[in-house]
């Protein structure tokens, strides 16, 4: 916990100050543009990895990076996408997965949750990923959790999509949906092309915009997500 400490230490006393006037900017109101979901893991820092200043990302992070569907005993991830979309007016929305993630593995390896009942019931918001990743064969345990990775990717832009406040944002235009997997080795991300339903690599070359106006392929672009995987 000392670290912790002494790094907020070193915040106020060095990195602070040098920047004051933004933080007084954002004192009284904040105006991000996109939403990001990614998973808890603390080898994925959203901020970090898209280099974004404060107030610019509205977060939501767990184990998984799982939306459940929209029900009637709304969670915190349902409050807060409704937040983000109705009251921030975001634009913009990533579900982003990640390289060896521990919720997919568990998933993958069929792991025993029992002394985890909370998590194992959390984890069943992947059940349509599973169902797809069962129905193929692997011959290695790495590719079985890579697939289970971006397969769930797919079910929570799905179930994103029966939130009341998203599905009228894409209705009227007003909201884009990206689907994401970070490499955590390589730093690479690769985004789901909405043309052929597969995760390509994102590079400086290659259109990582999802503009209106843009035309051919749009690799960060997920508005056209399949209904399930298939």
């Amino acid at each position: 916990m000392q670290h912790i400490i002494e790094g907020f230490l070193n915040f106020q006393k060095e990195i602070f100050p040098q920047r004051k006037e933004l933080f007084r900017s954002l004192a009284s109101s904040q105006n991000p543009k996109a939403l990001f979901i990614s998973c808890s893991d603390s080898r994925l820092v959203p901020e970090l990895v898209t280099q974004q200043e404060p107030g610019q990302l509205f977060v939501i992070r767990n184990a998984g990076n799982i939306v459940p569907p929209f029900g009637p005993e709304p969670g915190g991830v349902s409050a807060t996408i409704e937040y983000a979309v109705v009251a921030l007016g975001v634009t913009d929305i990533v579900i982003c997965g990640h390289s060896n993630c521990g919720a997919m593995k568990a998933i993958a390896d069929n792991a025993n949750l029992e002394p985890m009942p909370a998590v194992s019931h959390w984890l069943r918001y992947s059940d349509a990923a599973k169902a797809v990743v069962e129905k193929k064969s692997w011959d290695q345990p790495i590719d079985k959790v890579n697939a289970m990775v971006q397969e769930n990717v797919f079910a929570q832009l799905s179930n994103i999509k029966t939130h009341p406040s998203v599905a009228v944002g894409l209705r009227n235009n007003a909201l884009r949906l990206h689907g994401w997997v970070y490499d955590i080795e390589s730093g690479e991300i690769r985004a789901l092309d909405k043309a052929t339903k597969t995760f390509v690599l994102c590079l400086r070359t290659r259109k990582c915009s999802s503009n209106n106006d843009d035309q051919g392929m749009e690799a960060l672009s997920a508005i056209e997500i399949r209904q399930s995987p298939a």
